[in-house]
C-alpha cells in the first residue's frame, strides 16, 4: 500500500491541540526517578482513551501500549521520568505548571522527555485513524521509569523479564529536528585509596590517603587530556586512530572518549589528623570499540595506582535503588556505547519516512531552525539513552528521532515546540509501514 504522506501530515497536525494538553497534563506531576506513578497512570489512561488494543503497567511501573496484531514488533521508547527542577529562582515560570504560547510548551520534563511519549502514543493512534495497521507489525509504546538515574534499566527489566523483544526501538529522546543513530556509552567508576591516620602534628607517622589520590588524579587528568601518543600515558585520543581501534571510524562519528571525576569522599579521625582513607567517582564516556573491562584496566595501569599497589582498589559502581512500584533490579553502572550503521534498513527506513513527509533539512519553527541550520539530518547523541541497554547490551537496533532539544535537557526554563510534536508522530505513523515494505 502506498502511503500518503499528506494525509499523514494532516492528521498529525489535527492532533496538535490534544497532544499539547495531553503534555502539559503529565508535566503537572512531579515525576523523578523512582516516583513516577502519576506519570505512568496519565500515560495509560490516554492510551485507553485512543481504543490502544492493550495496554498493561509492569512490575517495575514501565507502561507497555499496543497497538495492531501483526507480527512483527515494533517499538517506540520514551522515558517517563525527569531530573528535579534545580534552583527554584532559575526558573521564569513554574516548572511543574509550566506554560503554553502559540509555539512552545515549557515545564519540567517537556522536551527530556515526556514530548517523546506524547508524540509516540499519538503516532500510534494516527496508523490505526488512518488503516496503516496491517498483520505485519505490531506498535509497542513505552513509558519507562528511572532512566534518569540507571539508563537502560527498565528496558533490561523490559527485555529479561516481560519477555519483550522488538524488532527494532525509536528512541523518542530530543533530537532538535535530526535523526540520531548513536552515542557514546558510559560507566560510573569508583576509586578507593587506603591510608593510616595519626595526629595532624606529626604528619610523617601516617599515611595520607588524600595524597596518594591527588597523585592518581593527576594520572586520571593526563589520560583525558593526553596526546595519543604520550609516551607514559597514552590519551583516550588514541581510540581514534586506527592503529589502537579497528572501530576508529564509528568513533570519529561518536566523538573520543573522555573521563572526569565528578565526587570525592574521604575519613580521617577529626580535622587535626591524617586521613585514612579516600575515594572519587569517575564518569568515563566510552566510544566505539572501547569496553567496561580495558576502562578499568586503564585505571589499574596508571603510574600512580601501580605504585600505592594494594592501598588501591579500582571497580564499577552499581545501581539498586527500588522503583516507584517497590521492585528493585540491581544492575551494574555500566552503559555500553552503541551506533546503528547508517546504511542500516531501521536507518534507511526512518530516514525515507522523513525525508517524503519533510524534505532533506532538519525543520523548525523560528525559535530552533537557527540551531538546527547547517546540522546534518543524520547525526548523534552527546547524552546518554535507553540505548545503552536496548542495542548496547541486548543486540535490538535503536534509531533516534524525538522531538525538543538535547540543550533543554536537565536546564531551567525547559520547552518543547509544537510543531515538534507534530513533525515526530507523523514520522512515527509512517515509519513501520515503509520498514515491513523494504
Amino acid at each position: 500500500m502506498a502511503l500518503n504522506y499528506e494525509r499523514i501530515k494532516e492528521a498529525a497536525q489535527g492532533y496538535e491541540a490534544q497532544m499539547t494538553k495531553f503534555l502539559r497534563d503529565i508535566v503537572r506531576a512531579p515525576g523523578e526517578s523512582s516516583g513516577e506513578k502519576a506519570h505512568a497512570d496519565r500515560i495509560a489512561q490516554e492510551m485507553r482513551a485512543l481504543d490502544f488494543d492493550k495496554v498493561e503497567i509492569d512490575p517495575m511501573g514501565n507502561v507497555l501500549g499496543y497497538m495492531g496484531h501483526g507480527t512483527t514488533l515494533i517499538a517506540f521508547d520514551g522515558h517517563i521520568d525527569t531530573v528535579g527542577i534545580g534552583n527554584r529562582a532559575n526558573w521564569e515560570f513554574d516548572p511543574y505548571e509550566g506554560f503554553e504560547s502559540a509555539t512552545e510548551i515549557g515545564g519540567r520534563g517537556t522536551s527530556d522527555q515526556l514530548g517523546g511519549v506524547v508524540s509516540a502514543v499519538y503516532g500510534a493512534r494516527i496508523m490505526k485513524d488512518l488503516g496503516l495497521l496491517s498483520d505485519k507489525y505490531t506498535v509497542l509504546v513505552t513509558g519507562t521509569v528511572q532512566e534518569e538515574d540507571c539508563d537502560g534499566l527498565c528496558w533490561q527489566y523490559i527485555i529479561q523479564e516481560d519477555k519483550v523483544r522488538p524488532a527494532f526501538v525509536v528512541s523518542t529522546e530530543p533530537t532538535d529536528g535530526g535523526i540520531y543513530r548513536g552515542q557514546r556509552g558510559r560507566m560510573e567508576i569508583r576509586v578507593e585509596a587506603q591510608g593510616v591516620s595519626c595526629h595532624g602534628s606529626a604528619p610523617e607517622r601516617g599515611d595520607n590517603a588524600i595524597y596518594k589520590m591527588a597523585d592518581i588524579l593527576r594520572d586520571i587528568r593526563a589520560l583525558n587530556e593526553n596526546p595519543a601518543d604520550d609516551p607514559e600515558i597514552q590519551g583516550l585520543a588514541k581510540m581514534l586512530h586506527k592503529e589502537h581501534n579497528p572501530e576508529y571510524e564509528e568513533a570519529n562519528f561518536l566523538g573520543r572518549g573522555t573521563i572526569t571525576c565528578s565526587e570525592i569522599f574521604f575519613t580521617s579521625p577529626s580535622r587535626c589528623a591524617v586521613a585514612d582513607s579516600c575515594a572519587v567517582s569517575l564518569d568515563r564516556r566510552m566510544t566505539a570499540g572501547e569496553t567496561w573491562e580495558g576502562c578499568l584496566e586503564e585505571i589499574r595501569a596508571l603510574p600512580h595506582v601501580k605504585k600505592y599497589g594494594k592501598d588501591i582498589k579500582v571497580s564499577m559502581y552499581e545501581y539498586a535503588r527500588p522503583s516507584y512500584t517497590g521492585l528493585t533490579y540491581p544492575i551494574e553502572c555500566y552503559f555500553p556505547t552503541w551506533v546503528i550503521p547508517k546504511d542500516h534498513k531501521v536507518t534507511r527506513s526512518i530516514e525515507t519516512a522523513y525525508k517524503n513527509l519533510f524534505g532533506e533539512k532538519r525543520i523548525g519553527t523560528p525559535e530552533t531552525i537557527a540551531s538546527r541550520e547547517g546540522r546534518p539530518l543524520t547525526d548523534k547523541w552527546t547524552f546518554s539513552t535507553n540505548g545503552v541497554t536496548i542495542m548496547g547490551r541486548n543486540g535490538i537496533p535503536v534509531i533516534g528521532f524525538g522531538p525538543g532539544a538535547e540543550a533543554q535537557a536537565h536546564a531551567p526554563n525547559e520547552r518543547n515546540w509544537k510543531q515538534d510534536l507534530v513533525t515526530c508522530a507523523a514520522v512515527y505513523a509512517a515509519l513501520p509501514s515503509i520498514y515491513i515494505a523494504d
